[in-house]
């Protein structure tokens, strides 16, 4: 079914043409006719799947013409806002509805003067929007669409309290959206307060992960562990790398030492201003940089089709991180590859992870690496193969040819 027969307004319809899509996704097919409808929604997908279409299109039909603000949108990171935001934009171009984005880490002039000149829509963090109610920049009390986005990460990174603040200053005669990846039983309480009798959409297991993504374990001792990233970067075809760090300092000092070997490297993490955060983001989509070092807060914040390789140098310690950083690729029915470093003091997290997501992830010994003692690796694992997508460059590992 196209989108023409979903009943999203002409300009709405314009917008979405202009930004190349044609055919909606899953999610998109289920929600947008339910929140057209005025209904309350759960929406649960695997990243990747269009979220971010599924609530925006109906958002911005349903507003129609300018008017006050209407619709608030609360997401868990600067990122992830500016990204809807843009998103937004895009979607809207042909219509005259203004979209703001508020979030922390700058200064306020120019969401003073966007919230001055009138809006009707908002896409926000939960601090810096609380921020701005107190400064008395905006109201709620005219909200008649609010979104919920991610919100398994805002319950992780502690803004449950903030969020239930701003949801009690919304009207209650509104409809509420939550979005996420993952539905952990603690945003079910949150869902029966906030939401009313809302029609739930799941699209694949809650734990899911995106079937063009190749998975692979590469066990090292732990102080193998960069000169194995550098050597499966040598040996890797690939078009873009995301790497993921458990710690800003951790990711820091992998990108010094991959800059040194010759790699254009970005770095992202809360520890970065704004103004390089955003640097880093163009830079890394525009392809100046072939590689980014991030710790999780890009688990979610970026969408960058040319992204071919996740790397997780560190384990992450919650399943569901895996679960969002490994969304990074193989979206939208592109076909990614994600590879784990891990070491003997990763065994729990890795076991959570495969007993999460319900599979047992491949382990892989690198050919011709000099492997220092790993208990890991005895038994062998399963050797790799070759067959990299150019004769200048071999990827190792399982997986569809690009190994």
């Amino acid at each position: 079914m196209p989108f023409s027969k979903l009943e999203l307004s002409p300009k709405v319809l314009d917008g979405v043409k202009a930004a190349g899509y044609t055919d909606p996704t899953p999610i998109q097919l289920r929600a947008i006719p339910l929140i057209m409808a005025g209904r309350d929604v759960i929406g649960s997908a695997q990243t990747g799947t269009g979220k971010t279409a599924a609530f925006a299109l109906p958002l911005l039909s349903r507003l129609g013409q300018r008017g006050k603000l209407r619709a608030l949108v609360l997401e868990p990171t600067r990122e992830l806002a500016a990204q809807v935001e843009t998103a937004m934009r895009d979607y809207g171009r042909f219509t005259d509805l203004r979209t703001a984005v508020i979030f922390g880490g700058t200064g306020y002039g120019r969401q003073d003067q966007a919230l001055r000149q009138g809006v009707d829509v908002v896409v926000a963090t939960p601090g810096r929007l609380l921020d701005q109610m107190q400064r008395r920049m905006l109201r709620l009390d005219q909200i008649e669409i609010l979104v919920l986005d991610e919100a398994d990460r805002m319950l992780d990174m502690g803004f449950m309290p903030d969020v239930r603040k701003i949801v009690e200053r919304c009207p209650r005669n509104r409809q509420t959206m939550l979005f996420s990846a993952t539905i952990p039983p603690e945003l079910e309480q949150l869902c029966r307060w906030a939401l009313r009798n809302p029609e739930t959409i799941e699209i694949g297991r809650r734990a899911a992960l995106a079937e063009t993504v190749t998975h692979a374990l590469y066990p090292v001792d732990v102080g193998q562990k960069q000169e194995l990233l550098e050597e499966l970067l040598r040996r890797t075809d690939y078009d873009q790398v995301l790497i993921f760090c458990r710690t800003k300092n951790g990711a820091d000092r992998v990108a010094r030492k991959l800059h040194q070997q010759g790699h254009a490297v970005a770095v992202l993490h809360s520890s970065r201003t704004q103004r390089e955060r955003e640097s880093a983001l163009s830079g890394f989509r525009n392809g100046r940089y072939e590689v980014m070092v991030a710790t999780d807060i890009a688990a979610r914040g970026i969408d960058v089709e040319q992204i071919s390789h996740v790397i997780n140098f560190d384990v992450p310690h919650h399943p569901e991180d895996y679960v969002h950083r490994i969304g990074r690729t193989g979206r939208a029915q592109s076909v990614g590859d994600a590879l784990t470093i891990m070491t003997a003091e990763d065994l729990q997290e890795v076991a959570s992870i495969e007993h999460f997501i319900g599979q047992k992830i491949p382990r892989v010994k690198l050919d011709g690496f000099n492997y220092a003692f790993c208990r890991l690796l005895d038994p062998n694992p399963k050797p790799a193969f070759g067959g990299g997508r150019s004769a200048g460059k071999r990827s190792y590992g399982p997986g569809r040819g690009r190994w």
